[in-house]
C-alpha cells in the first residue's frame, strides 16, 4: 500500500486562554475544541497513515500542546511550530528545548495575520532564517498570495540554503478574473525556479469558488508545471474544512487530481516530498 502522510494538519483548545486570537464565535463550527482523538478518527477513516501537526497560532503555548501531543499519539509524524522569529536567540533557545523533547520538523508564522507587511524581510527575522537553514528546519509561508508570495521569492533568494514551503498553493484566486489567476501564476512559476521551495497542495477551499475538480484542476495544472510531483505535498487543513464537508469530502476531489499522476509521482504528493522537506519524522 501507498504511503498517505497529511503534512498539514491542525488541532486546538479553547481552554487556552488568548492562544487563539482569531478564533471567535462568529467561526462557527470552528470554534470548538478539535482533539488528537477527533483527527485520528479522520486520518484512519480515509486511509491516512499519519499527519504534521501545524501551528495555528503565533503562540509558545501551541507548539507546546502540539509537542505533547506528539509525544503521546504515534500517528503524529512530526511538528510544525511557532518560534519568535523576532529574536535570534529566542530562536536558538527554543530549538535547543524543543528539538530535545519532540519531533519538531518545521517553523510557521501567520505572516497573513500579522500587521507588519515586510515582516519577512527584517532584519532580525532575516537573521533568525539564516538559523533556521543552519539547523536544517524549513519555513511554512501561508496564504501567500497576493501580499506574500513576491516577497516569499525576495526571502528565499536571500536565503538558498533554507528550505521553504508555500502552504495551499499560496492560496490561488480560484473563480476570478484572469488577471488575478495570470499574476498568482506567474509569481508561483518565478518562485519555483528556486529548488528548495516546496508547495502543499492543501487549503484550497477558497471563498466564493466552488471546491470541486474542475475549479481546482487549472492550479493544479499551474503547480505541478512549475514544482513537479516531487516538490509538492498533500496537506488536509483539518478542522479548517469542517464548515465545507470536513475531511473525507475535501480528499476526495484530492485523490481525483492526483490519481491522474504516475504511480511514482503519486507516491511523491502523497508522502515522499514531505519526507524529503521536514527532518526529523518518524
Amino acid at each position: 500500500m501507498m504511503e498517505r502522510l497529511d503534512a498539514h494538519l491542525h488541532l486546538w483548545q479553547l481552554g487556552d486562554p488568548g492562544a487563539y486570537p482569531w478564533l471567535t464565535p462568529e467561526l462557527g463550527e470552528l470554534y470548538a475544541d478539535f482533539t488528537p482523538a477527533m483527527a485520528e478518527k479522520e486520518l484512519r477513516n480515509s486511509a491516512v497513515d499519519g499527519a504534521i501537526l501545524v501551528q495555528a497560532a503565533d503562540a509558545l503555548v501551541d507548539t507546546e500542546f502540539m509537542l505533547g501531543v506528539a509525544a503521546e499519539h504515534d500517528w503524529v509524524l512530526g511538528v510544525v511550530g511557532w518560534v519568535d522569529l523576532g529574536s535570534p536567540q529566542a530562536l536558538e533557545d527554543q530549538l535547543e528545548s524543543w528539538r530535545a523533547s519532540g519531533p519538531l520538523c518545521g517553523v510557521r508564522h501567520l505572516v497573513h495575520d500579522d500587521p507588519r507587511a515586510d515582516f519577512l524581510e527584517r532584519p532580525e527575522v532575516s537573521a533568525s532564517l539564516e538559523l533556521l537553514a543552519k539547523h536544517d528546519i524549513p519555513l511554512d509561508i501561508p496564504d501567500a498570495f497576493p501580499r506574500h508570495l513576491d516577497q516569499a521569492l525576495r526571502v528565499a533568494t536571500e536565503h538558498p540554503d533554507l528550505r521553504i514551503v508555500i502552504d495551499h498553493l499560496a492560496k490561488p484566486p480560484l473563480g476570478s478574473v484572469d488577471a488575478a489567476f495570470a499574476a498568482w501564476r506567474d509569481s508561483l512559476a518565478r518562485l519555483a525556479q528556486l529548488p528548495r521551495v516546496f508547495t502543499k497542495l492543501s487549503g484550497l477551499r477558497i471563498p466564493h469558488a466552488g471546491y470541486d475538480v474542475s475549479t481546482l484542476r487549472p492550479a493544479f495544472e499551474v503547480a505541478l508545471d512549475a514544482f513537479g510531483p516531487d516538490r509538492m505535498m498533500y496537506g488536509g487543513d483539518w478542522p479548517m474544512t469542517v464548515p465545507a464537508g470536513g475531511y473525507a469530502p475535501t480528499l476526495e476531489v484530492l485523490e481525483a487530481l492526483v490519481g491522474t499522476l504516475a504511480v511514482a509521482e503519486q507516491e511523491s504528493v502523497w508522502a515522499g516530498t514531505a519526507r524529503r522537506v521536514y527532518p526529523n519524522l518518524r
